[in-house]
C-alpha cells in the first residue's frame, strides 16, 4: 500500500525535511488527517519548521513511535499554518485521536515558554 491510504489508522508519521546543505532529517511525529491533508502540531521555531520555511519539499511515511518504517516514503509539500481557526481545528482533531495527553503536553510546553504551530502537509 502506498500513497495516502497507508496512513489510515496510523499514530505516527515520519516527516523528512531537508537542511540547506541537502541533508535529510527524519522526525517521527503525531499527526491527524483531514481530507487529503495531514497536520502536525510542533514547537514554533523548531528545526523542522525552519527547514520547511527554507524548503517546502518533504517526504512522509507511516512509522512507529521511534521512526521505524511502517510503509513507503511519499513525496509531499509542507507549510506552516498561521490561521487560528485551522490551529483550533487541528488541536480538536489531535485531542480526539490521542486524548488528553495532547493537552497535557501543550500545557507543559506553555509553562516552559514554548509556543506551538501547525504544519500542513499534502502529497504531491
Amino acid at each position: 500500500m502506498s500513497g495516502i491510504e497507508q496512513f489510515k489508522d496510523q499514530n505516527y508519521l515520519n516527516l523528512q525535511t531537508y537542511r540547506k546543505n541537502g541533508e535529510a532529517i527524519a522526525t517521527p511525529v503525531w499527526f491527524v488527517q483531514d481530507g487529503d491533508k495531514f497536520y502536525v502540531r510542533t514547537i514554533a521555531g523548531s528545526g523542522k519548521v525552519k527547514r520547511i520555511h527554507n524548503n517546502a519539499k518533504v517526504q512522509i511515511m507511516p512509522c512507529g513511535q521511534r521512526g521505524e518504517p511502517l510503509g513507503a516514503w511519499v513525496a509531499a509539500q509542507a507549510c506552516e499554518v498561521v490561521d487560528e481557526v485551522t490551529f483550533a481545528h487541528v488541536n480538536s482533531l489531535l485531542i480526539t485521536k490521542y486524548g488528553e495527553t495532547v493537552q497535557t503536553l501543550a500545557s507543559q510546553a506553555q509553562e516552559r515558554g514554548e509556543k506551538y504551530t501547525v504544519l500542513a502537509i499534502w502529497i504531491e
